[in-house]
């Protein structure tokens, strides 16, 4: 037998097999963390956040529309609204942004053929970006969402989210090579 779907897990789950959920966490809770390490740049707060992200999925599980869009689209689009509520309730934003500097050293994952100090460059230089410019870097290359995901969470087009990507990837080129 195959490996299930996570819409089909989770329709299991929004039917009330809550230990469906397992499977879930399991793909996803690492994911998940390193999301929130990349814009909170704290490693209790992200772990925190996570935790609290599959407490929200089970309490809004009869939200999830497999119809409509894919669980992750859904599940980062719950994640971003987690992150923005803690910015407003901590009202860290600019804390956020002064703090940008201190990139955790374990948010870059080794790959053959990237030294070390590429990685160290590509993380100052996100670091120089502002919050939106960088959640968007985020999503879209390291959490692997396409375009039209990001626009449909964003409540904005697919034109326009193509268009601050670009302007994002210009800006974080820019900065990289400036280093």
């Amino acid at each position: 037998m195959g490996q299930l779907t996570d819409e089909k897990i989770m329709d299991k789950v929004k039917d009330g097999q809550l230990s469906e959920l397992t499977g879930l966490f399991e793909r996803y809770h690492v994911p998940l963390y390193n999301f929130f390490l990349k814009l909170t740049l704290d490693k209790s707060t992200s772990e925190d956040l996570t935790q609290n992200l599959f407490y929200r999925i089970i309490r809004y599980r009869h939200t999830f529309n497999g119809g409509t869009g894919t669980f992750k689209s859904w599940m980062y689009q719950m994640a971003r609204n987690l992150h923005a509520d803690y910015c407003k309730q901590k009202q860290r934003i600019t804390e956020v942004v002064k703090n940008a500097g201190n990139f955790p050293d374990d948010v870059a994952e080794q790959e053959d053929g990237y030294k070390e100090q590429d990685f160290e460059k590509l993380k100052l230089a996100l670091s120089g970006l502002g919050p939106v410019d960088r959640e968007l870097i985020v999503l879209s290359r390291y959490e692997g969402l396409k375009y039209a995901e990001i626009a449909k969470m964003k409540n904005i087009s697919l034109g326009s989210i193509k268009v601050q990507v670009h302007r994002a990837l210009k800006e974080l080129r820019v900065l990289y090579f400036k280093q």
